[in-house]
């Protein structure tokens, strides 16, 4: 019996002998496994969210969307009262209309009317002019004869000069009204009607800034104010998460880092439809390394330098929520590095 049990001990070590020395033979074993032509990543979904809110202050009037309802691009989702603003506007309106006369009344100068009154008044003071001088020639032949006094003379001398200085005053304004407004002045009024008319503009702009207008398209998160409610510039009005784009954030290593590149077709698959797996692409390579962030789940230690990518999901789905957890398949040409 011991005979027995001994020769089946020696018959199962020749045959493990042999199965060892044949599967060196063939190559079954003593070899590293092929390299493989696909990367597997993980990441989470990042889907942007912007916060809404108005560029003046106000009351607001009106909130047309609640919690959870989609969005398009242009839809108005908020309204101020925009009594004030109007008011503004109207008083911005009658400003220009103002600038617009004085300007036009400098540029069109003078009236005909007011150029023959200023020739006619020109003539008066020239007839005056005129007297005066003949009052004082006979002043100065009497004086000179003993016949009036001095004080006659010097007081007919002075008429005499007041009349000059009238004719003269006379020929200037008559100058000005020919010659018409100054280019400085008109100058002045082109720059008084331009500010009138960007008041005008300002005030246009809030009343259009009083609409609160979702910038794309997406889905309502929070809604963080009430009608009636004063808002300032800096307060958050909704919430929007939005549809377009999708990224996943996703990190590689260094040893597969040369294996790929932006452009590179990807399908991104999720824990919620494991067996539907949308199209992407890479979208960035971070150019700096960084340590693992811990939140990222690779076979890698943790310790080990990544690089950060981005993968843009071209195909939209509305299971992909903010965070999720999905895992990225990449398609490689290992033998070439690309």
């Amino acid at each position: 019996m011991k005979k027995r049990t001994r020769l089946l001990v020696v018959l199962a070590i020749a045959i493990s002998a042999g199965g060892g020395f044949w599967l060196v033979r063939t190559g079954r074993i003593g070899k590293k496994p092929p390299p493989s032509n696909s990367i597997t990543l993980y990441g989470n979904v990042d889907i942007r969210q912007v916060e809404l809110g108005f560029r003046v202050p106000g009351r607001l009037k009106s909130m047309r969307f609640e919690e959870g309802e989609t969005v398009n691009a242009g839809a108005v989702m908020a309204e101020l009262d925009v009594r004030s603003f109007d008011d503004q506007l109207h008083a911005a309106e009658a400003q220009v209309s103002a600038n617009e006369a004085n300007l036009k009344k400098l540029v069109a100068g003078s009236r005909p009317a007011e150029i023959a009154r200023a020739k006619a008044a020109l003539d008066e003071v020239t007839a005056g002019r005129q007297n005066a001088r003949t009052q004082l020639e006979r002043a100065e032949k009497l004086v000179a004869a003993n016949a009036i006094p001095r004080a006659n003379y010097d007081t007919a001398l002075a008429a005499s000069r007041e009349a000059d200085a009238r004719v003269a005053s006379a020929n200037q304004s008559l100058s000005l009204f020919v010659k018409g407004s100054r280019a400085e002045d008109i100058a002045g009024a082109r720059a008084m009607l331009a500010v009138a008319q960007a008041n005008v503009a300002s005030a246009q702009t809030a009343i259009d800034d009083a609409r609160l207008v979702a910038p794309s398209d997406g889905v309502v998160i929070s809604r963080v104010k009430e009608p009636g409610a004063i808002v300032s510039p800096n307060d958050t009005v909704y919430v929007v998460s939005l549809t377009r784009s999708v990224w996943v954030r996703a990190y590689v290593s260094e040893t597969q880092l040369g294996m790929l590149h932006p452009g590179m077709q990807v399908g991104v698959t999720s824990d919620a439809a494991p067996s539907r797996s949308l199209r992407g692409h890479v979208g960035f390579i971070s150019p700096t390394a960084e340590f693992t962030p811990k939140s990222v789940e690779t076979p890698e230690l943790r310790t080990d330098l990544v690089y950060r990518l981005r993968i843009i999901v071209d195909d939209i789905d509305a299971g992909l929520r903010q965070g999720m957890p999905v895992t990225v398949h990449i398609a490689t040409s290992f033998g070439n590095g690309v």
